[in-house]
């Protein structure tokens, strides 16, 4: 177990989950919705099994690509920790049951689940042929919050889509800031991204821009939906954390792109959560 664990990195999950939770809350304080604890279990094992399935494949596709790259050489495959056969064999263990776990949560969940797979695990191919590789990076872990609000309410609403755009732009601009440090590998290795395409200045400042994107859909929520007091906390507190990691990041010194990459988006993600949580507690509860 050990060394799957380090396979996946599940402490990346950390990025997705707790948006995840606020769909799944969403869905609870914005309509009839009951909380029901089952239902919350089997929403935090899709989200684990999802994400097991996209991490374990991009590995398994890209382990030739990583054994030439001494950044990344040391990752499990390469290193020998994991076979091949074995991180593939994980990755069809996590679909079947991330299949299986939304069959007991609605229809429309088991309808869409072939489409959700298939957008984290097409992610992996996109570096070849396309620099939008990390949008579509954003658009897999998008999916946490309307996926969430589906398996509670079984339906589409316009508030869990302004949490998914928010990921969507969160995501890939912090992507963009990540892979300033395969620049010069990917242009070698004729690899697509866009700091290999646009060079490290426009690519922050690309990236600037869908964080702006990604704050003010987390800031549209409050024209849908009556938040209180610790909502706006965390709006605050996310949109200084965007801020914060591009602080961190310059064209020409890019030494802190983990410490922004890592910790920054771990904290924001977390952090804006929590808020909502509060936030929703109060508003249910007084």
């Amino acid at each position: 177990m050990k060394k799957y664990f380090s396979l996946v990195l599940f402490a990346h999950s950390v990025f997705a989950l707790p948006f995840a939770l606020i769909g799944f809350f969403l869905g609870i304080i914005t309509t009839d919705a009951p909380f029901q604890w089952h239902l919350l279990v089997l929403v935090v094992l899709c989200m684990v099994f999802a994400r097991n399935s996209a991490m374990a494949f991009n590995r398994y596709l890209d382990r030739n690509i990583d054994s030439k790259n001494p950044r990344t050489n040391m990752r499990d495959i390469p290193a020998g920790k994991i076979s091949a056969n074995e991180a593939l064999i994980f990755v069809v263990l996590n679909c079947i049951l991330f299949v299986i776990t939304t069959a007991f949560i609605n229809n429309l969940c088991l309808y869409l689940s072939p489409i959700a797979l298939f957008v984290v695990l097409f992610y992996s191919y996109t570096k070849r042929f396309t620099a939008l590789c990390h949008m579509v990076l954003g658009l897999g872990l998008a999916l946490a919050p309307i996926g969430a609000y589906i398996a509670v309410t079984g339906q589409f609403n316009i508030v869990p889509l302004l949490f998914s755009f928010a990921v969507l732009f969160w995501a890939s601009g912090f992507d963009i800031i990540y892979a300033l440090q395969d620049e010069g590998f990917d242009k070698d290795e004729k690899l697509h991204s866009i700091p290999a395409a646009l060079g490290s200045k426009n690519a922050l400042r690309l990236s600037v821009l869908l964080h702006v994107c990604s704050a003010l859909c987390v800031m549209l929520p409050l024209y849908f939906v009556p938040f209180s007091w610790p909502y706006y906390i965390g709006v605050a507190f996310f949109c200084c954390a965007l801020i914060y990691q591009h602080l961190l990041v310059k064209p020409n010194d890019i030494s802190k792109v983990n410490k922004a990459f890592a910790t920054t988006n771990g904290y924001a993600s977390v952090i804006f959560a929590i808020c909502f949580l509060v936030d929703a507690y109060i508003r249910t509860n007084f």
